[in-house]
């Protein structure tokens, strides 16, 4: 069989998914690696444009479509199984939505699989060449630390573009359990984690300079998941190509010294980290304890990672029953002051299969509810249920007076300055460079639709004015005579 796999993406809005450094969707990768020969694939990802999907996906061409998709990518999903389906192709989605909602996918496609496909692939294919697929197939959770179990095919490149970077995944799971996150529901609560020799051998064969760690929490949490992972730092020290990279973990990493150390010399040289909120009823209500637990450390942790030379990529959620008009504004340029050296500040959106979402619909605050077109509006980029000291309306515009000031004004080379200060390492700087002109780009591009969605440009404000401090904030004002290294430290590459 011809087999196409298919990563959509929402019509209606460019976010953060879309606009940005080009990454592998690796769970297309992951099958199309499970895939058994004499059966072929070919991948489309439309984060590179919709042209291919609507072109190509013809009978004659493809055998079976298989699509995976996040909630915002559903509309489009439903959109392409339609056209499967006018073609006569099977079609199958998997993937978060389809596994928190398999019903509703069930009446767009032939077939729905529920949680990760590892162990349930290659009986779709069989059951697919054959002409008998079953509506409903469900996964385990699969034993990844069998060796070959969780590679991807890092060769696969998508038929409509190329990818800036590769991507690996080492682990999954992740037993933090937050409120808005569907992770310990798709991929469960105990990490499980991979065969370090397998991941080795998949490092050595990856295609790009540059690796995204795909993990939802790289260092874990406690003695146990740190010495694995500290493990598979010194494998890749020892074996590993020469390659810099980038991962997720937990803000507990900033206190074991040597896990950082490691990490540096590996070639990580960003982290990113849910920090979601500087409040701590907030962080009791997204049930991140283990945030919570260390609100009051924040400082000495993120210098934790600077002293390492690893820079920190914080992300912040906004819309929180405690956030307010000045929450936006007062995040920004506390995460600045923090030593924080790129930011991503998203609306809070509860997406289906998290206790989130079944809370705010049992209390009837969600009001885009019109699905599956709805689903399109999932894109944390607008909100999408009723905040309780704000309205909607006003959350979005308070992130627009952010993402307006974050395309006008001058930061980016000064940010970049600020990192080089911090972690005295030229590698994190230039990655951080990228990040924050990615991010700037974003706002540009994001621009148009903003003014003509909101009908006005921002203006000098009590917000604003704290806005425009954050992005302006020097090296002097909040890192003057004692940085978070030594000064007599040289940099290193």
């Amino acid at each position: 069989m011809r087999i196409a796999l298919i990563n959509p993406v929402a019509r209606r809005c460019q976010g953060y998914h879309t606009i940005g450094s080009k990454i592998p969707q690796i769970g297309l990768q992951v099958l199309a690696q499970l895939t058994p020969k004499p059966h072929t694939v070919e991948t489309i990802d439309e984060v590179f444009g919709f042209d291919a999907s609507d072109s190509l996906i013809r009978r004659g061409r493809f055998d079976l479509v298989g699509i995976t998709s996040y909630t915002s990518g559903a509309t489009r999903a439903y959109e392409i199984a339609a056209q499967c389906r006018r073609e006569g192709i099977p079609c199958i989605m998997g993937g978060p939505h389809a596994s928190a909602l398999p019903d509703e996918a069930a009446r767009h496609f032939d077939s729905v699989a529920v949680g990760e496909c590892d162990t349930i692939w290659a009986e779709i294919i069989d059951d697919a060449a054959s002409g008998r697929l079953k509506s409903r197939y469900t996964g385990r959770l699969a034993d990844i630390d069998r060796a070959g179990t969780g590679r991807a095919a890092q060769h696969l490149q998508p038929i409509n573009g190329a990818y800036d970077v590769s991507s690996i995944q080492t682990s999954r799971g992740c037993p933090v359990g937050c409120e808005y996150c569907s992770v310990t529901k798709f991929n469960g609560a105990p990490i499980r984690r991979r065969d370090i020799g397998d991941i080795i051998e998949e490092w050595n064969t990856t295609i790009k300079p540059f690796v995204f760690v795909v993990d939802d929490n790289f260092f874990g949490v406690g003695p146990k998941h740190a010495e694995w992972a500290k493990e598979l730092l010194r494998e890749i020290i020892k074996r590993g190509k020469r390659r810099l990279w980038f991962s997720q973990t937990t803000i507990n990493m900033g206190e074991d010294e040597e896990g950082l150390r490691l990490a540096y010399k590996a070639g990580c040289r960003g982290m990113l980290i849910g920090f979601e909120t500087f409040n701590q009823e907030s962080l009791q209500q997204y049930h991140k304890g283990i945030n919570r637990n260390n609100l009051h450390r924040y400082k000495e942790l993120v210098d934790g990672f600077h002293r390492a030379g690893i820079s920190v990529f914080g992300a912040f959620i906004i819309g929180a029953d405690q956030d307010d008009e000045q929450t936006v504004a007062d995040t920004a340029l506390q995460s600045v002051k923090l030593g924080i050296d790129t930011i991503q500040i998203t609306n809070l959106t509860p997406l289906p299969g998290t206790r989130m979402y079944d809370r705010f619909m049992e209390e009837g605050r969600i009001f885009a509810t019109s699905y599956p077109s709805d689903w399109e509006r999932y894109t944390f980029v607008e909100t999408v249920y009723h905040p309780k000291k704000m309205s909607a309306q006003r959350l979005d515009e308070a992130i627009y007076e952010l993402r307006h000031l974050a395309a006008k004004t001058p930061w980016v080379w000064l940010r970049t300055l600020r990192t080089m200060w911090m972690t005295r390492s030229i590698t994190s700087a230039l990655f951080i460079h990228g990040m924050n002109k990615g991010w700037k780009r974003m706002a540009k591009i994001q621009l148009p639709k903003d003014t003509a969605r909101f009908g006005y440009t921002p203006t000098e404000n009590a917000r604003t004015r704290k806005i425009r401090d954050a992005f302006r904030l020097s090296l002097s004002k909040y890192n003057p005579l004692t940085p978070a290294v030594p000064v007599s430290q040289t940099a290193v590459v």
